[in-house]
C-alpha cells in the first residue's frame, strides 16, 4: 500500500479559512489526491483555496447536504478515480506530518490477520489539552485505553471519531456508506457500529497523530471540571433524534444504549436548565426525542441546520 492510493475525503462547511489551508498543506503531500466537499458555505476563500493546488478536487454543494452525505459523495467520487483507500477528515483536525503514512503501515500489517473496516489516529483534543482515549464499549462504563507505556501500538476497539478514519473501499463496499439521513451526529458511531456487527476490526494507531477540536465551545459549570460540549439548538435536535433511532438498530450494542439513556436524560437536564438558550434547547430536544421516538429520519425542513 502507498500514499497514491489514499483519496483524501474533506467536508467543510463555513470554515476558518486559514485553519483550513493549514490543514491542506498538511495533508496533501501525504495523500494520492483530495477531494473537498463543502456543504453550501458559500465562502469565495474555500475556491480560491482549492484553485491554488490541482489536486485538490473541488465539490461545492448547493445546499447543506450534512456530514454524512458530503462524506458520501467524496468516497464516490474515489471509488470512480480508483482508489483503493479513503482518509475521512472534517475541518477541525489537523494531521501530524507522518499521520496517513503510520495509518497505512498499521493497516497493512493488520489486514492479512482480520477483516479490517478501518484505522484511525491517536487525536489530541484541543479542548481537554490531553490525548483522547480509544474506547471498548463496556457496561457499566466503557474501557478507555490511552496510549502510553502500558497501551500497545495499536488498540482494537469499537469506536473511531469519522476524522482520520482511514478506510479500504473494499470494506466499505461490504459495510456500506454513511447513514444519511443522521445528517451529523452519531453518523462515525453508527458506521462503526455496522461494521462490528458484520464482523470486521476497528483499530486505533498510536504512532499517527492528530489535532482535533471537539464541540464549538465548552461552559465551565460547578462539577465539572472539564467543563460542558455547548450545542446550538439545531444540532441538540439530531443529537436526541439519532441516539434514539440508534436504539432501535440491530447492530447497536445494547451495552451501549443502557449506558446512553442516563447520557440523554442528563443532557436534558443541563441545556433546558442551566444552558441557554434554555427553551430554545428545550423545544429542539423535544422534537428530537419525538422524532427518534417515531422512527422518524426526514431532515425538518422549518430547521436552520447546522
Amino acid at each position: 500500500m502507498s500514499a497514491a492510493s489514499v483519496c483524501a475525503v474533506v467536508v467543510t462547511w463555513h470554515p476558518d479559512a486559514a485553519a483550513l489551508g493549514a490543514m491542506l498543506q498538511r495533508l496533501l503531500p501525504q495523500v494520492g489526491a483530495l477531494v473537498l466537499v463543502d456543504n453550501a458555505s458559500v465562502d469565495p476563500a474555500i475556491g480560491e483555496l482549492c484553485a491554488r493546488d490541482p489536486r485538490i478536487n473541488f465539490l461545492p454543494q448547493d445546499t447543506n447536504l450534512g456530514l454524512a452525505a458530503a462524506f458520501n459523495r467524496g468516497i464516490a467520487w474515489a471509488r470512480a478515480h480508483d482508489f483503493k483507500h479513503v482518509l475521512l477528515m472534517d475541518q477541525d483536525s489537523l494531521p501530524a506530518d507522518t499521520m496517513v503514512a503510520e495509518l497505512l503501515r498499521a493497516l497493512t500489517e493488520l489486514t492479512p490477520h482480520q477483516r479490517i473496516a478501518a484505522v484511525g489516529p491517536r487525536f489530541h483534543d484541543e479542548h481537554d489539552q490531553r490525548d483522547a482515549p480509544f474506547v471498548r464499549i463496556r457496561f457499566p462504563f466503557n474501557r478507555k485505553l490511552r496510549c502510553g507505556a502500558d497501551c500497545p501500538e495499536r488498540v482494537h476497539c469499537d469506536f473511531l471519531i469519522s476524522s482520520g478514519t482511514l478506510i479500504p473501499l473494499e470494506a466499505l463496499a461490504t459495510i456500506g456508506g454513511m447513514d444519511e439521513s443522521l445528517f451529523i451526529d452519531n453518523v462515525d458511531m453508527d458506521w462503526c457500529f455496522r461494521a462490528r456487527a458484520q464482523g470486521f476490526a476497528l483499530y486505533g494507531v498510536c504512532a499517527a497523530r492528530m489535532e482535533h477540536r471537539l464541540g464549538d465551545a465548552r461552559r465551565r459549570l460547578p462539577g465539572a471540571p472539564r467543563g460542558v460540549i455547548v450545542h446550538a439548538p439545531q444540532r441538540l435536535f439530531f443529537i436526541m433524534r439519532n441516539r434514539l433511532l440508534l436504539y432501535r438498530r440491530a447492530s447497536t450494542p445494547a451495552a451501549w444504549i443502557a449506558q446512553d439513556v442516563p447520557r440523554v436524560l442528563v443532557k436534558l437536564l443541563l441545556f433546558s436548565v442551566l444552558i441557554g438558550p434554555r427553551w430554545r434547547n428545550l423545544r429542539a430536544m423535544l422534537a428530537g426525542l419525538r422524532a427518534g421516538l417515531q422512527g422518524e429520519a426526514r431532515i425538518p425542513e422549518n430547521m436552520s441546520l447546522q
